[in-house]
């Protein structure tokens, strides 16, 4: 679920100060808090490594402009789809869109991320099993969760900025075996690895949520037809789905 995020300072680069200054132009107002990365110096297209790595996954959610199956491949390779994505997230936050991770791009980059490895917009809580089982008991171990759930909330914070900064409520994340049987849920259901959420984004439609997560890099989308939008990335991960799924297609 979204919430005011007056909770967390943001740091960066040039400190507290400077840093609550960018998010106020970088349109972050109300970010109070993020962990920081430390990115090296013009991460851009021909680099590798784990620092890449993090980079795709927290621009992951701007795969694509428009209605498409792309997602970006978290390989720690800087190729073409990943400048691509950086590009965007520049221009959603008015910075160059060069696709060079400069300053000013790893301290918007820092702002979204959470100092418990988190994010900005979205807690831990929100995504554990809603049987107390929090990350365990599901189809992978609970720190292969985490870690699924943490690249997730990557994808919904790029689904929120598209969607005007409207808070975003998860409606279902993780589920244990024992609660997804009990929802009625199939057994290999994404929500079991942590790769997907049930949503819900205030004042907007289901089939506008949808039409939005067309550009974000989820590969599993369940028809709008239900007063939430259920999003995955089954075609990530060599346990998921491996197909794209649009339900109810291309809108």
């Amino acid at each position: 679920m979204s919430r005011s995020v007056t909770r967390r300072t943001v740091l960066g680069l040039g400190g507290t100060g400077a840093m609550a200054v960018f998010a106020a132009a970088a349109g972050l107002v109300g970010v109070t808090r993020a962990a920081a990365y430390s990115w090296p110096a013009g991460l851009r297209r021909g680099a590798s490594g784990a620092a890449v790595r993090e980079l795709q996954i927290r621009v992951a959610g701007w795969a694509a402009d428009s209605a498409q199956h792309a997602c970006v491949a978290v390989d720690g390779v800087f190729g073409a789809g990943t400048e691509a994505a950086v590009q965007r997230f520049q221009r959603a936050y008015g910075l160059t869109a060069d696709g060079v991770v400069g300053a000013r791009t790893q301290s918007a980059l820092n702002a979204l991320g959470g100092a418990d490895g988190s994010t900005a917009h979205f807690d831990w809580a929100e995504f554990q099993s809603k049987d107390g089982a929090g990350f365990s008991g599901g189809n992978v171990d609970a720190a292969t969760v985490r870690e699924n759930v943490r690249r997730l909330m990557y994808k919904l914070e790029a689904l929120r900025k598209k969607a005007g900064d409207r808070a975003v409520t998860i409606d279902s994340g993780f589920r244990s075996k024992a609660h997804n049987a009990s929802v009625g849920g199939r057994p290999n259901s994404m929500h079991l690895y942590g790769v997907a959420a049930d949503t819900i984004v205030a004042g907007l439609a289901t089939r506008s949520v949808y039409r939005l997560a067309e550009t974000c890099g989820l590969s599993g989308l369940e028809a709008y037809t239900h007063s939430w939008q259920h999003v995955d990335s089954r075609v990530e991960y060599a346990y998921g789905a491996q197909s794209w799924w649009w339900e109810s297609g291309t809108v």
